[in-house]
């Protein structure tokens, strides 16, 4: 079973039941974090030290307060764990109900496991840490376990992912260009840039950018 497991939750309430779950599972050591950037310099500091984590369990959502993170949401405290450490495994605990959403965490950030928070949420989430553990498989709550095989659901990639972020945040075709170049991301000119958002705009019946954004919002990817 794994033996180092760090928990990225603000809700204390639900990060002591996620504790218990794991004591009941027999791990020991359990570390918790209630911010995004806290929990990306534990596994730093593990790093470091040569005794990193084994498992990674985040939620999506963290309220926003007084303080100033450069990490505000899950999704981005996986992306960057995973650039520091790729093969640590990663389970997502969350209330989200977008099916594009979760199926990009799988797609583009390779979570090995998401399961909703629910009444019957802590039973799944100890089944879920047992199965990718004993096996390299994709797990999901019982409500989504068609959602990796709907070939409806558009294949979303990482750098989809970038440029709505990107026009959501209220950047002009130049300003994302440079964005990515400084970024390292590829393509970054700005004829190949304007494409893809077109591309996107007729998949998803966009009138214009604003409502691309809007829509991008609603499913979760943004």
């Amino acid at each position: 079973m794994f033996k180092k497991i760090l928990i990225a939750e603000d809700l204390d309430s639900i990060s002591i039941a996620v504790a218990q779950a794991l004591t009941e599972l027999s791990i020991t050591e359990i570390h918790h974090a209630k911010y995004c950037d806290d929990a990306l310099l534990q596994i730093k500091k593990a790093l470091h030290d040569d005794v990193p984590y084994d498992l990674l369990i985040s939620d999506l959502s963290f309220k926003i307060d007084h303080r100033e993170n450069k990490l505000t949401c899950g999704d981005e405290l996986i992306e960057a764990v995973k650039k520091l450490q790729p093969g640590i495994k990663t389970i997502v605990f969350s209330i989200e109900d977008k099916s594009y959403r979760i199926k990009s965490l799988f797609n583009n950030l390779g979570i090995n496991a998401y399961v909703s928070k629910g009444r019957n949420s802590i039973p799944q989430l100890k089944k879920a840490i047992e199965s990718i553990y004993s096996a390299d498989e994709k797990i999901l709550s019982s409500e989504w376990s068609d959602v990796l095989r709907d070939k409806s659901l558009l294949e979303i990639e990482a750098y989809d992912i970038t440029l709505l972020k990107l026009l959501s945040k209220g950047f002009i075709l130049d300003e994302i260009s440079q964005e990515l170049k400084s970024s390292g991301i590829i393509p970054n000119g700005s004829s190949s840039i304007e494409k893809r958002i077109n591309k996107l705009k007729i998949y998803f019946k966009a009138n214009n950018n604003v409502h691309l954004i809007a829509i991008s919002k609603d499913l979760g990817l943004v």
